[in-house]
């Protein structure tokens, strides 16, 4: 019987991370407050944020492009974001701690897109505006 007991508590241990409870507001905020992290899926980079005071948010796909926006709670468990470019279209994204990083996966079409936290800094985005031409 003992290494029935080893394999189920080995299995439990193997258990996926999705297996976690999703963040609050306040534990989101906790975590996120004044922060810039990037975001990546799979292997690939994904985009940036910026988490500023008063749940306002600056979004960028790494292109140099921000969107102006803030994030609320919704159905307890889910972060939804608004951008400027977007005021009728809220992103919707269970978090989830895993460890010392975030996993999100994408409410509006949970199949479509998990991303993961790929690193963070203290530093204010890179946005260059506009574009300008003659």
């Amino acid at each position: 019987m003992k290494p029935v007991l080893a394999f189920a508590f080995a299995l439990c241990a193997a258990l996926p991370a999705s297996a976690a409870e999703p963040l609050s507001a306040n534990a989101f905020e906790s975590y996120v407050d004044g922060k810039t992290l990037y975001y990546g899926s799979g292997q690939q980079s994904y985009g940036v944020e910026e988490y500023l005071p008063d749940r306002r948010v600056r979004w960028s796909f790494l292109d140099g492009r921000c969107k102006e926006g803030y994030w609320y709670e919704a159905d307890g468990s889910e972060i939804c974001f608004v951008y400027e470019d977007a005021p009728e279209d809220p992103q919707c994204w269970t978090f989830f701690n895993e460890g010392s990083k975030l996993r999100a996966v994408f409410r509006n079409d949970p199949r479509a897109t998990v991303l993961y936290e790929a690193r963070q800094n203290n530093d204010p985005m890179m946005c260059y505006g506009p574009e300008v031409g003659v």
